[in-house]
């Protein structure tokens, strides 16, 4: 990838391909902001900041650290008459840690937390077509707090990063008819050949609804019914969604005068047990392999926000090319355009839960990557920083809020709510009510150690020790999955990096990581699949700050070992995979 342009107004593509409509105008570009004393307004303006980079990104233009005693503070202008009829929609992608929203002096609205996106009807405020103040003011206590943080830190180092706050999605501005559909949840039910939607009417009321779909512009399936009722479509003859062939169907949702684009993507996921009795993840009926990374979402010069969509879809298609059939997003919810291009693509996805809580105990998260053998009971909330039982109910509502706002890609196959007991608590418990609410995915309940016999994988990070399958494997009917192993650094020359290093091996130049990454394979990992080894997820996609583990550079212009040795043992995963699954013949 070249130096990216990102332009007067960066990101300027819809933020939401699951609930398109045509009337919208982003509002990422050029704004004003000020840094101010916790409790003090700005007396003038600091400079300008671009929308959605946060203040400590490079791409922002400003380069400062907000700390917790302060607020950010931005600015603009807008410009939002609307029709008789119709309503105006401020749409937040995410804002890290908590805001308050004001037009001309008066608050309108506010959100906490930093990775879900909310939305301000501002009507009222501003449809009598005249310009507006917009103003943003936002706290962001980063780890001195009990919200969830994920791997950001105001001290980087190791496996933790530069914390960043503020606006770091996109903003924009959408407008809509008086009853229109707030939300849309679409199930797929492959073994039934059925679309299972539900859509939610901005007023509650159970309104006529009328859904149909298509197939490459061909009609396949028409169906009427309530808002706020489940909505089963039948579909002749189903395509399924898989990473060979990203099927995608279309959909126009209409609720009186609003319409709406969206897709859906035919697919089942589960574990079953092979011929032999071992548990394996399938599907849409079929064994299955899961060959993927660990991706940290992080860029050099925008930290959370990739610099533009092209890059979001960089890194998915460079492993795609590379053979793996998964990335597991670590610790981050990215913008909905990233799970679209996973569909489009053909990417699974496994998605991480955002850690939150106290200060972690380095013999609870710690110790066990040397003794993975330690396993403490996540009810000693303590133990685990989840003392606060408010941190513990605000975990549970963004999980809720993660599913629902994430729940329609078909690419996610399964939910991690907890890794390697950062904020653990309750995982059993946990892992029942995600699939209460999700029941068509999978649940990792705790991934990497700690874990409490819960959830549909036994998953295991495995860093200073030999891959060696032991007899209890898939007893317990769950999946066997090293969901993080690897982890080699090597520093490419001609790329920055920083003075410190982290990783779990050091290699010397490509030919010394390409013979050491075989070798890890050839002599662990693929003889573990006749064993019951379902996935596996290689940490990781990049180098990010101090970490020089990844396959690609933090900059993502190189690879940095041997694409054809890559390729040749994802292939040889999968034909092991199939081959431990088939069914034997009798001698």
């Amino acid at each position: 990838m070249t130096e990216p342009d990102v332009g007067e107004i960066p990101l300027p593509e819809y933020p939401r391909p699951q609930l398109r409509r045509e009337q919208f105008t982003v509002l990422n570009g050029w704004w004003q902001y000020a840094i101010t004393p916790e409790g003090a307004e700005p007396a003038e303006w600091d400079g300008r900041i671009l929308v959605p980079f946060s203040p400590e990104a490079q791409l922002s233009g400003v380069g400062r650290q907000l700390r917790p005693d302060q607020t950010l503070w931005y600015r603009r202008r807008i410009h939002a008459p609307v029709a008789p009829g119709q309503r105006t929609i401020l749409h937040f992608g995410a804002v890290d840690q908590s805001c308050r929203v004001l037009i001309d002096g008066q608050v309108v609205g506010g959100h906490e937390g930093g990775y879900l996106p909310f939305s301000i009807d501002i009507t009222d405020a501003t449809g009598d077509g005249r310009e507006h103040e917009l103003v943003v003011a936002v706290r962001d206590l980063s780890e001195t707090s009990v919200h969830s943080v994920g791997k950001q830190r105001l001290e980087r180092g190791g496996i933790w990063y530069t914390a960043q706050s503020g606006i770091w999605q996109t903003v924009w501005l959408e407008t809509v008819p008086d009853q229109h559909i707030r939300s849309l949840r679409i199930r797929p039910h492959l073994a039934e050949a059925q679309l299972e939607l539900l859509v939610e009417a901005s007023d509650g009321e159970p309104h006529t609804v009328t859904v149909a779909v298509s197939a490459e512009g061909r009609p396949v399936a028409r169906a009427q019914g309530a808002a706020g009722h489940e909505l089963r479509i039948e579909i002749p003859d189903p395509r399924p969604w898989s990473p060979e062939d990203p099927f995608l169907y279309d959909l126009e949702v209409r609720l009186g005068d609003d319409r709406v684009a969206s897709y859906a993507g035919l697919r089942s996921v589960e574990v079953r047990p092979d011929p032999r009795g071992v548990p394996r993840l399938h599907l849409n009926g079929e064994p299955y392999p899961h060959v993927g990374v660990l991706d940290q979402g992080y860029w050099p010069d925008g930290l959370y926000t990739a610099p533009t969509d092209d890059a979001l879809q960089h890194d998915i298609r460079t492993m795609k090319e590379l053979g793996f059939t998964m990335l597991r997003k670590h610790i981050k919810i990215e913008p909905q355009r990233w799970y679209h291009h996973c569909d489009r693509i053909g990417m699974l996805v496994w998605q991480d839960m955002v850690n939150g809580g106290g200060r972690y105990r380095p013999s609870v998260i710690t110790t066990p990557v040397i003794s993975p053998r330690i396993r403490f009971p996540d009810s000693w909330h303590r133990a685990f920083g989840r003392a606060d039982p408010g941190g513990r109910a605000e975990f549970l509502r963004g999980l809720d809020a993660t599913i629902h706002e994430l729940g329609n890609a078909p690419s996610i196959v399964t939910w991690v709510p907890f890794n390697e007991g950062w904020g653990q608590f309750d995982a059993a418990a946990t892992a029942d009510r995600v699939r209460r609410l999700d029941p068509g995915r999978l649940v990792d309940h705790a991934s990497g150690w700690h874990d409490q016999r819960a959830g549909d994988i036994r998953s295991l990070h495995i860093y200073f020790q030999p891959v060696r399958p032991a007899r209890w494997w898939g007893r317990d009917g769950r999946a066997l999955v090293i969901s993080e192993f690897g982890g080699y650094s090597l520093r490419l020359p001609g790329h920055d990096y920083p003075a410190r290093e982290f990783g779990y091996r050091r290699l010397k130049d490509r030919a010394a990581f390409t013979a050491a990454y075989e070798r890890l394979h050839r002599r662990e990992i693929l003889p573990a699949i006749e064993r019951g080894l379902s996935g596996i997820v290689y940490t990781q996609l990049s180098d990010v700050e101090d970490e020089s583990n990844g396959i690609l550079t933090a900059d993502r212009t190189a690879i940095k070992l041997d694409p054809d040795t890559i390729i040749a043992l994802n292939q040889d995963f999968g034909l092991r995979y199939a081959a431990a699954t088939r069914e034997r013949t009798p001698a």
